[in-house]
């Protein structure tokens, strides 16, 4: 990629360059009418790689609790990769996957992963978003919850009651799985939309029935609450995490979505390697005790994969399960949401 790019960049500067005749008199103004003419195409192509490698100074990722992004952040070896082309990443924290498209929507970021469910939303609200890569299933990653004592024992038992969930979130759809596994519909239930933070005290007061909710927050509360699993996502959802980027941003800068993959991979060997000195590592900024943190690292699916035919077969699942329900506005085909491939 960087070799193309040089390539590019110096036939660029030959065809933007004064041209002489052998006399050292300019060429006559006819020829390079027609000259111009017949290169528009060329001079256009050239002049925007030439102003992207100009303008290109900031890289804007969002990132959640955790996931593979925080382990490529706290290593900072793709930031020094970037830094020593004079590009600087800035890593903005989200509470949850919608929050994170919706400033993507906004152009607020250029890079960021989710599970799921936010893509499907995002994409029936227009985000000019691509899947650019994702990790292998963790359905055993989310599930729902419930305290230690309650009197629910299955999902049957949910109907009528109060059940936590961040809107849009890779755990919507595993809450519509488990429900109708159980002969329920979602309106059989009381939905909640809280995010993660405000779902905990809403579970640990007792103001809910039910969360469903995600690692890291879902092993923090089993081994905080000594809550009960009723379910989680095997059998029933992939959960995959989806590595996301803005359409425009892809197309201009593939060449740092190629970095940006063996960014991934590279923490994805060490962290699989090293599970103890990645919760070290990260321990103190995700607010989680290092024996918790390993355990949850323990079981991730860490890489990077492309996006083949049967994960997007996977989300467009995914997207007409949420417009039967009404929870998007209009049929989706989410290979519109993916790059050709070449």
């Amino acid at each position: 990629m960087a070799r193309t790019t040089l390539k590019t960049l110096d036939a660029c500067q030959r065809l933007t360059s004064p041209t002489q005749s052998r006399s050292g008199t300019p060429l006559r103004r006819r020829f390079w009418s027609r000259a111009i003419i017949g290169l528009l195409p060329v001079l256009l192509l050239c002049s925007r790689s030439l102003g992207n490698q100009e303008t290109l100074s900031v890289i804007r990722i969002g990132y959640q609790k955790y996931g593979s992004f925080n382990v490529v952040k706290a290593r900072h070896t793709f930031d020094d990769r970037l830094a020593k082309r004079g590009i600087k990443i800035n890593w903005i924290l989200f509470p949850a996957g919608p929050q994170l498209l919706e400033a993507m929507n906004a152009g607020a970021i250029d890079v960021g992963h989710t599970g799921e469910a936010p893509p499907i939303f995002a994409q029936a609200a227009n985000n000019p978003f691509v899947y650019i890569g994702n990790q292998r299933p963790d359905p055993s990653g989310e599930a729902i919850l419930v305290p230690e004592n309650s009197s629910i024992k299955s999902v049957t038992d949910l109907k009528e009651k109060k059940v936590a969930l961040n809107k849009g979130s890779n755990v919507h759809f595993l809450l519509v799985r488990a429900l109708e596994s159980a002969g329920l519909k979602y309106s059989d239930i009381h939905p909640v939309y809280l995010p993660p933070a405000d779902a905990r005290a809403a579970f640990d007061s007792g103001s809910v029935d039910a969360w469903v909710i995600w690692d890291p927050f879902l092993t923090v509360a089993r081994v905080a609450t000594k809550a009960r699993t009723l379910v989680d996502g095997t059998g029933l959802v992939a959960n995959r995490e989806f590595f996301l980027a803005d359409r425009k941003f892809v197309e201009t800068h593939p060449e740092i979505i190629g970095d940006l993959t063996e960014a991934v991979d590279e923490a994805a060997v060490w962290a699989r390697g090293q599970p103890r000195a990645v919760a070290e590592l990260l321990s103190h900024e995700v607010g989680i005790d290092v024996d918790t943190l390993q355990r949850i690292t323990e079981h991730l699916p860490w890489g990077f994969q492309p996006v083949t035919p049967i994960v997007i077969a996977d989300q467009q699942k995914i997207a007409d399960t949420f417009f039967s329900l009404n929870l998007v506005p209009k049929k989706l085909d989410v290979r519109a949401a993916t790059l050709p491939v070449k």
